[in-house]
């Protein structure tokens, strides 16, 4: 049994304690700032606190406390076995705080409180440690030339990182990006989705208990306005942001009309689940299916949101999704049985309904679910809804939605299926269900995406050993692995002649 199912999450969210200003230079600031934001829990409706939405002063001192403390050498001078020491503490710490992060990160953004506890802030436990411990196990290189010169290629810290988040995986999306920018040795401004900041000013906070110097890992916390705002600061060596692909094609303008600074882009996806007539479990293939895209009620950015099943087994295959589908029937983020919660923002869940409203007018048929509920609690709670006899031209095929919305497309041949998963702007994920060696191999080759999964889809584990990313309009770049300190290093040639 999971610690997250002993525990009264009801009356623990009446004490947790939330915090009121951002973190900038080590000290709590913006309490008093003229600016500020309401955050609006999902689950009710209600208002949660109160966030400063940081001024372009406020993210001045930011970016001047992160460049003081880089250039002063506090974190990047540090002996690797200091820092890894440190990173490893930090999680620790996170660890020890869990109960209340995942908390945090259920009130702000809605998702089940057992896959905060249990997933979402385990990734960030995990990549704190994995990067930590992987700081003096990355080394720079020595390349062949002729006698009497030595050629080093060495890997440093680029400075100052602007981090962007998105409010789908709070904790777990900053156990992706700031761990190995902090790992490089580079000093950080992060500014999370103003729905779910409350985790990262706390996290940042542990970082201070860890030993991270002041100023080298900043929260700033607002909307829009102030993510342009990072896009635009000549201050800021590097940009890594995760959410949507057209506001990541905005940060790229932003760069090209300051300081070109380099923008890495984990953008969206629409993402193809092929399932083929000799799948080695049809029954398990559609139940894996339902949990693609239900599970933190769609709002992932790989989720299996375009169901392409071979004719041959369509009926078997949509009866087993619409089956499991059940089982994610909204409820309270804060019971621990809950699989499915509401939307993360109001706003979220108008547009997740406009799209289930053009699925029908485009003559989609609805399966099951199909609208909102549990509306008496004035929460953003939408039924899991699967369209089936869908054709991939429709906009529920071709557009990312972002909420629990399955369009099922039937196809004939191996051919098709490749024709339809690549027939989109996006390229994140796939999966493909086949017992032919033969078709897993020519399949995977064939989908034009960063990952892709055979007789799965995905892992439960955060596995930070692969790299993560996008081709096409899902961006480029890479989280995870050691591929992802790729994007906060700049490559440093140097010649020293020997004689």
């Amino acid at each position: 049994m999971s610690a997250a199912q002993v525990v009264d999450w009801v009356s623990a969210a009446a004490r947790v304690k939330l915090p009121k200003g951002m973190l900038v230079d080590g000290r709590q600031v913006g309490t008093d700032s003229d600016g500020s934001f309401t955050v609006i829990g999902p689950r009710d409706g209600r208002a949660i606190t109160t966030l400063p939405e940081a001024s372009a002063l406020e993210l001045d001192q930011a970016v001047a406390a992160a460049r003081r403390a880089f250039d002063a050498g506090v974190w990047r001078n540090r002996r690797p076995a200091e820092r890894r020491a440190v990173m490893v503490k930090l999680s620790e710490l996170i660890d020890r705080e869990r109960a209340s992060l995942a908390l945090l990160d259920s009130l702000c953004m809605g998702a089940p409180i057992t896959m905060t506890h249990d997933h979402c802030v385990q990734w960030a436990i995990d990549s704190f440690r994995w990067y930590g411990e992987a700081i003096d196990k990355v080394y720079d290189e020595v390349a062949p030339t002729g006698p009497g010169v030595v050629a080093l290629i060495k890997r440093e810290p680029v400075g100052v990182v602007g981090l962007i988040l998105p409010w789908n995986w709070p904790a777990g999306m900053l156990g992706w990006k700031v761990p190995p920018a902090l790992a490089s040795g580079n000093s950080v401004v992060l500014k999370p989705d103003e729905q779910s900041s409350l985790s990262a000013i706390r996290i940042a906070e542990l970082a201070l208990e860890a030993g991270v110097p002041p100023g080298v890992f900043n929260v700033v916390t607002g909307g829009a306005r102030v993510g342009e705002a990072m896009g635009r600061h000549r201050g800021i060596d590097v940009i890594a942001f995760t959410g949507s692909t057209a506001v990541g094609a905005r940060f790229m303008r932003y760069s090209g009309e300051s300081n070109a600074k380099p923008v890495w882009l984990e953008l969206g996806g629409k993402s193809p689940n092929i399932i083929f007539a000799d799948a080695p479990d049809l029954a398990a293939a559609a139940q894996t299916a339902a949990f693609a895209i239900f599970m933190n009620s769609g709002q992932v950015c790989a989720a299996g949101s375009r169901l392409l099943v071979q004719n041959s087994v369509l009926d078997e295959v949509l009866q087993g999704v619409t089956g499991t589908a059940s089982i994610f029937a909204p409820a309270d983020p804060l019971s621990a049985t809950t699989l499915m919660g509401p939307l993360a923002k109001r706003e979220q869940f108008d547009r997740v309904l406009g799209y289930i409203d053009a699925g029908r007018q485009a003559g989609a048929r609805i399966a099951c679910g199909g609208a909102a509920t549990r509306q008496e609690t004035g929460g953003f709670y939408i039924q899991p809804t699967i369209f089936h006899g869908v054709s991939n031209d429709m906009r529920i095929a071709r557009e990312e939605i972002f909420g629990p919305v399955l369009s099922v497309i039937g196809f004939e041949t191996e051919e098709e299926a490749v024709r339809i998963a690549n027939d989109s702007e996006y390229g994140l994920a796939a999966g493909l269900w086949t017992a032919n060696l033969a078709r897993a191999h020519r399949v995977s080759s064939a989908l034009r995406c960063g990952t892709v999964s055979v007789n799965v889809y995905g892992t439960d584990a955060p596995e930070l050993t692969v790299p993560f990313g996008g081709y096409k309009g899902s961006g480029f770049g890479r989280d995870k692995s050691l591929h992802a300190i790729d994007k906060y290093v700049q490559l440093k040639t140097v010649w020293m002649a020997t004689n």
